[in-house]
């Protein structure tokens, strides 16, 4: 279990400026990640050292962005002006994760402008809408040349979350309730902002080559 990236909802200037302007600070090249057919969104990928990446994303005006619940997700950040959505841990077996929840995982994949048919399963997008403090799961299936931070080496790292609502209750949704603390990510630094009545993702933090920067 690993944070794998983190999903940034385009803004009224829209999804290429929305990418542009975060790429600028952060030191990276944006990449075209193409289109979510089933979740009827389009995304923009900043690739991260450490297998990590930023996703910017819109909602096209198209049907499946208003069934699906990542699509739904998007279009209502989005509707607040855009900004960080969601952090995303990947899982080697969304088996454990799908039992705990009492779901099954959705289908996931986009063509890349490069070629490769990029697949994956996701779950827990649901409860993002409303506790944007929590993280959803992805289970890779794609191998892992395709993953989308190979699509350059970056210079720049994710380095810390802050996020709203109680540390316990995320620890829980992880399922390391009884996990020793630290077992999660101990390179990653996480702040979280208590008794917060609408928690969300705050800021993200991340080592560029010009220094720490903090969105």
């Amino acid at each position: 279990m690993r944070i794998d990236h983190v999903s940034y909802a385009a803004g009224p200037e829209g999804l290429q400026a929305t990418a542009g302007r975060l790429a600028t600070m952060l030191g990276v090249t944006p990449r075209d990640g193409g289109v979510h057919p089933r979740f009827g969104t389009r995304n923009v990928i900043l690739p991260l050292a450490d297998n990590r990446y930023v996703e910017v994303v819109e909602a096209l005006d198209h049907p499946a962005s208003d069934k699906a619940p990542f699509g739904q997700a998007v279009r209502a950040r989005s509707a607040r002006g855009g900004g960080w959505m969601a952090w995303v841990v990947a899982v080697d077996d969304l088996g454990p994760v799908e039992e705990r929840l009492g779901r099954s995982a959705a289908d996931g994949h986009r063509t890349t402008p490069e070629g490769h048919d990029l697949q994956w399963r996701q779950i827990g997008v649901k409860n993002v809408i409303d506790h944007g403090h929590l993280p959803f799961f992805v289970q890779w299936i794609s191998d892992a040349q395709a993953h989308p931070s190979r699509l350059e080496e970056s210079p720049s790292r994710l380095t810390g979350l802050t996020v709203g609502g109680d540390f316990e209750a995320v620890r829980e949704w992880l399922g390391l309730a009884d996990a020793p603390r630290g077992s999660f990510e101990s390179q990653i630094e996480f702040g979280f902002v208590e008794d917060d009545p609408c928690p969300c993702l705050y800021e993200v933090s991340f080592d560029t080559p010009d220094g720490p920067v903090t969105v």
